[in-house]
């Protein structure tokens, strides 16, 4: 008889999950996973009363509260009521059940040793003999954990087509360098690689007029979408607010009011931007915090940092003081500007080892796009290459001068 009994239960408890795993692989929504769990406890476990904590987007949440009062949960901070708890333990001996009245055990889920769910359940069976929750704890446990990790697998794979959307957007925003072609000016050669699917960084260029163009790099504090979202609407304050009548100066306040009202104080952006008159070769430009791009002449040879300008944009309200750079380009020359994920990069026993092997790189006659590659090859710049800590931009600008 007992053997009988043992046996049916193992057939319940399989049943059980196999219409769980059935409910997952029909790329069923959050809610519908939710719906039948929540379903199962009941129909199948005699389980009312639950209560489930889930941590996402940095922040502990409920995402479902079914047969206890509406209020239940508000009070508790998971971190603090819960933060010790490794395998289940009832509400009782944790002496939290005036916090969560009707609750009776608590099942922690957890994801590369880090708590990533908790489970609240109650039953109806007090005074009627062995609690189910006891009855079937193991069982419980087993559907808990797929459920959990079937909804953490739904968010991350939302994230993943978000953050793919996200990165052909982005790759639209991106200005191609053709738009250049046959003008015996200049020849411009942007390289970048994102650090996830989308990034912080960003470069630009277009005609401000027939004479005039302009050029800009930029990198935002942080990486990922946050990042890249804020960089998206830096980038069109930016392309909405230039015109060939805007002075560098006057532009970095208005984007600094923008960055600082739509960050909140929390990011700031690092940016260089300049524009190049093709009939006079006056190069303006204004330095806000970037790294210092390199400009060398190709005939006298020299090399210079163009660093004239003022701090990052957003990092204060207002920004009391911008020096505006001024350079006549007199002979061939080329710029190369480029964000921290280049300069960044070390090599064990050669301080500075990015910023030495971009400035040595650049003092050639070849074209700057050769420049470009020669860094890309010497500093292993590929998606590969799993050290690379950040996004990596370069553009570069050939200024033909007759």
């Amino acid at each position: 008889m007992g053997e009988v009994k043992k046996a049916n239960s193992s057939r319940f408890k399989l049943n059980t999950l196999l219409n769980i795993i059935k409910v997952i692989s029909n790329n069923s929504s959050i809610e519908e996973l939710l719906k039948t769990y929540s379903n199962v406890l009941l129909d199948e476990f005699g389980i009312n009363s639950i209560l489930i904590f889930n941590y996402e987007n940095r922040h502990w949440n409920i995402i479902l509260r079914q047969g206890i009062d509406s209020s239940t949960g508000d009070s508790i901070d998971p971190e603090h009521d819960f933060g010790d708890i490794s395998e289940y333990d009832s509400i009782s001996s944790l002496d939290l059940t005036k916090k969560l009245p009707g609750l009776d055990y608590i099942i922690p889920i957890t994801q590369n040793t880090k708590p990533l769910a908790y489970i609240l359940i109650g039953d109806t069976n007090e005074g009627k003999g062995t609690s189910p929750i006891i009855k079937y704890l193991n069982s419980i446990q087993i559907l808990s954990n797929h459920i959990i990790m079937a909804i953490e697998n739904k968010r991350q794979e939302g994230m993943r087509k978000e953050l793919e959307m996200a990165s052909r957007m982005q790759s639209l925003l991106i200005p191609k360098a053709d738009i250049f072609d046959g003008n015996p000016y200049i020849a411009v050669y942007p390289f970048y690689l994102p650090h996830y699917e989308v990034g912080g960084d960003y470069y630009d260029f277009d005609y401000l007029s027939q004479d005039e163009m302009f050029f800009c790099i930029a990198d935002v504090a942080g990486k990922g979408m946050a990042a890249a979202l804020l960089m998206s609407n830096f980038q069109a304050s930016l392309k909405a607010l230039f015109v060939s009548e805007t002075e560098l100066s006057v532009l970095v306040q208005r984007l600094n009011k923008i960055i600082v009202k739509n960050s909140n104080g929390e990011r700031f952006i690092t940016l260089f931007i300049g524009r190049y008159n093709f009939k006079t070769h006056v190069l303006k430009y204004v330095n806000a915090g970037h790294n210092p791009p390199i400009l060398f002449d190709k005939e006298s040879l020299s090399l210079q940092y163009l660093t004239k300008g003022c701090p990052g944009i957003g990092m204060m309200d207002d920004i009391p003081v911008i020096n505006e750079g001024q350079i006549t380009i007199a002979h061939n020359s080329k710029i190369l500007c480029f964000t921290d994920g280049v300069v960044e990069m070390e090599r064990e026993g050669i301080p500075d080892y990015g910023q030495t092997v971009v400035e040595r790189t650049v003092r050639d006659m070849l074209p700057v796009r050769d420049n470009i590659s020669s860094l890309l090859a010497e500093l292993n710049i590929q998606r590969s290459n799993t050290s690379l800590l950040d996004d990596v931009t370069l553009l570069g600008i050939d200024f033909i001068v007759k």
